[in-house]
């Protein structure tokens, strides 16, 4: 049996440079989960209006996306890359203004902007990768590249935790362990809510200056174009093709359940935390070892895709997923906590795998394709909201009432075990058809 190389020598570099965009989003992503509690807490919002977060975030990538896709086939991936940069700094740079006007309908655009470029960024870098070899190892090169993605996010979790959730006066308790910030007079809760805006502000304007350095090198440096031979947009015959592939189909529809179910899963494990009796700041020590299991999936999911056909995996970790949600639900207490940092694990290879399945020999018409799974990430969006309406059925808190025995916020996981169950189903049709 034939080995073909995951990575050839000769595009050894053009990967290596690509695949550091992979950290710089994870970097976004992770910054940004535990500020649905830290704006729940500085603005004192419910659960449904802090979820607005993920809504403004992942939102940015479902409209950007096909419009990045179209630019990128028109032009190139070096210039996507780019302008993909600066929507993600011009967007980091408006937390600035945002914090000093206090508003939190300013912060979500920020939001939403910054995230047009990740949509660039990812809409680019993800079939660039696919493309930078053989085919057959495809997948299994896009899951190496993938697996510098949780990188990014551990530095964003730890910026996330040392520079903003610690600092935060609304975070403070009393002996008793009770919230000082919500039994203030409203002067007294203004003083510390310009003070916490500028907290989460910082991080976010040193960001953008870092990504600006680094749009200059990127510019400065020789990259493969890699310029469509045909400039045609052929956006109409792409589209019947596209959506004539039964694959294809069912791989943004999978994709856009799994993202729901990592975003559900990362967030909401602050608020899981919480019904304990653990903080947020120490929460955060929990996400850390969330994102280190999903690192450490992702190279040996990377490993066993050289032994095991990708869409058995997929099918394997579906299922694993699965019951570990399961112990979330049902399983009140440490344990819980512990099956749900779990779940990242078997979460490891889902996003890369369920790309290249669907975009397996599409040729040209997978910049399009891309397009759709980079919209997908709408799920993430759309799911957390959800999970908020279930967490605001009985009050503010996250164990105002029992539902099956459990917890609201226990209850709530149901959510990403439906969504495993869609990915779970993708992967059996993938694996009996054999396409």
């Amino acid at each position: 049996m034939k080995k073909y190389p995951v990575v050839p020598k000769n595009l050894l570099l053009p990967f290596i440079l690509i695949t550091s965009l992979f950290a710089l989003w994870g970097f976004a992503n992770d910054i940004t989960n535990p500020m649905v509690a830290a704006f729940k807490r500085v603005l004192e919002l419910n659960n449904v209006q802090a979820s607005w977060v993920q809504m403004a975030f992942y939102g940015g990538y479902f409209t950007m996306a096909l419009p990045a896709a179209i630019f990128i086939k028109k032009f190139s991936y070096k210039t996507g890359v780019l302008i993909g940069l600066s929507l993600y700094a011009f967007g980091a740079l408006l937390f600035y203004p945002a914090a000093a006007w206090e508003s939190y309908g300013f912060f979500l655009t920020a939001l939403y902007i910054l995230t047009f470029g990740l949509a660039f960024l990812e809409t680019t870098a993800n079939p660039y990768i696919l493309a930078m070899g053989p085919d057959e190892t495809a997948t299994q090169r896009l899951n190496l590249a993938q697996a510098f993605n949780p990188m990014g996010a551990l530095a964003g979790l730890f910026v996330a935790k040392e520079f903003i959730l610690n600092a935060l006066q609304s975070n403070n308790v009393d002996l008793d362990g009770n919230l000082i910030f919500t039994g203030l007079d409203e002067s007294a809760k203004a003083f510390i809510r310009s003070n916490d805006l500028m907290i989460i502000r910082d991080p976010y304007v040193m960001l953008g200056l870092v990504v600006i350095v680094l749009a200059i090198l990127i510019a400065l440096a020789k990259m493969p174009e890699n310029i469509s031979k045909d400039k045609k947009l052929d956006f109409a015959p792409s589209m019947k093709r596209l959506f004539k592939n039964s694959r294809f189909r069912e791989g943004v529809i999978a994709q856009m359940f799994y993202v729901g179910a990592q975003i559900m899963v990362w967030t909401y494990i602050y608020q899981y935390a919480e019904v304990l009796g653990i903080d947020n700041a120490s929460a955060v020590n929990y996400a850390y070892t969330a994102l280190i299991l999903f690192l450490v999936g992702r190279w040996v999911c990377t490993y066993l895709m050289r032994f095991i056909n990708s869409a058995k995996l997929l099918l394997a970790f579906s299922f694993i997923a699965g019951i570990m949600t399961i112990g979330t639900i049902f399983i009140t207490g440490i344990v819980g906590l512990y099956c749900l940092v779990g779940i990242s694990f078997a979460m490891s290879l889902m996003f890369p795998t369920i790309y290249g399945i669907a975009l397996e020999g599409l040729g040209e018409d997978a910049k399009y394709g891309a397009a759709f799974l980079v919209m997908a990430i709408v799920g993430g969006a759309v799911m957390p909201t959800l999970q908020g309406i279930i967490l605001d059925f009985g009050g503010p808190d996250y164990d105002d009432i029992r539902i099956l025995g459990v917890p609201e916020v226990n209850f709530s996981f149901t959510l990403p075990l439906i969504c495993f169950i869609v990915v779970g189903a993708f992967a059996w049709r993938r694996t009996i058809s054999g396409n």
